[in-house]
């Protein structure tokens, strides 16, 4: 192994993969497919990828293995071979959000409400329930099962879908300081993949805002433009708007209707409405109204799946009712 993949993967031999799991057991099997993402051999680092991502998110589950490999993956997206950063960029978002960040498309991800939810099966609250279930256990083959399990929730694993994804959640927002380097990368698709990445990171918002909207600023290529003038609506807040509308001007109908989808999100949100003024929200829905009747443009972004016409309609409806 080289010096450039000694450093990226420095401490992977340090895990005790076999005494994690991922979808389909062991995860022993997941340090070869992370070296090969470092590899020369095309088609080994596309098994790999294929391989990895099946085994962490697999149907959109997180496991033990999932928060053990962010970091590695987050080196690999920042400094690996660049074949192998967009794909590791894509994982880390399924890692962190899965696919719910389609089902909060326009109004973004409420990890207060998450976090409060995942702490019903956080591994200290399950103990002192299985503890209560073994007092009361007579039959000693339930009690054997009962035992089985509280030992691993012991060990700091649950079976709670919402605590093991916040896991990897949190894993993710951790490595969000080192991977913002790709805002200045030279190659579109990461700058687009950053972007996205970020939309869903409220608590990061201090520091990812002013990177959004410099992005915005200074992009020439509009897929990457309208991606991130999206994610500033889903982590800003009215006193962005003022540098969202602007946009609304743009010669590119893509990046319009960015500008207009996130100054509808934003009116959308707590206080969006009160802290905009109402003209901006007409000419934001004008927009919308707009692009719905045209086709789509040529290139979109990742949101609603690059389904354009279908953004529109959810961001209008949410806008009405205030609900997704």
């Amino acid at each position: 192994m080289g010096t450039e993949n000694g450093t990226l993967l420095a401490g992977l031999d340090g895990v005790d993969w076999a005494g994690l799991s991922h979808a389909y057991g062991s995860a022993e099997d997941v340090p070869g497919q992370i070296r090969a993402l470092c590899g020369d051999d095309e088609a080994a680092r596309e098994k790999a990828f294929d391989g990895l991502f099946n085994n962490i998110v697999h149907q959109g589950s997180r496991y033990q293995a999932s928060p053990v490999t962010v970091p590695f993956l987050a080196r690999i997206a920042v400094a690996g071979p660049p074949t192998a950063r967009e794909n590791t960029m894509w994982l880390l978002t399924r890692l962190a959000v899965d696919w719910y960040d389609e089902y909060r498309l326009t109004t973004g991800i409420d990890t207060v409400a998450w976090r409060a939810a995942a702490s019903e099966g956080s591994p200290q609250n399950l103990l002192l329930w299985y503890d209560e279930q073994l007092a009361g256990e007579t039959d000693e083959r339930q009690r054997r099962q009962l035992r089985d399990i509280r030992d691993r929730v012991a060990a700091g694993n649950s079976p709670d879908a919402r605590w093991t994804a916040l896991c990897s959640y949190d894993a993710v927002l951790a490595e969000l300081p080192g991977l913002q380097t790709l805002f200045d990368h030279g190659d579109p698709r990461l700058r687009t993949r950053i972007a996205y990445l970020t939309a869903w990171f409220p608590e990061a918002a201090p520091t990812t805002l002013p990177r959004l909207l410099a992005l915005a600023e200074h992009e020439h290529e509009p897929v990457v433009a309208a991606t991130a003038l999206v994610a500033v609506g889903l982590v800003g807040g009215p006193a962005h708007a003022v540098r969202v509308a602007p946009y609304l001007d743009s010669a590119d109908r893509l990046v319009r209707w960015a500008a207009a989808t996130a100054l509808a999100r934003i009116a959308s949100g707590s206080g969006g409405r009160t802290g905009m003024e109402s003209a901006l929200v007409d000419r934001a829905v004008a927009e919308l109204t707009a692009a719905a009747a045209g086709p789509a443009p040529a290139s979109c972004t990742d949101y609603n799946s690059g389904d354009f016409h279908g953004h529109i309609e959810r961001t209008l409806r949410t806008l009405v009712s205030g609900t997704p």
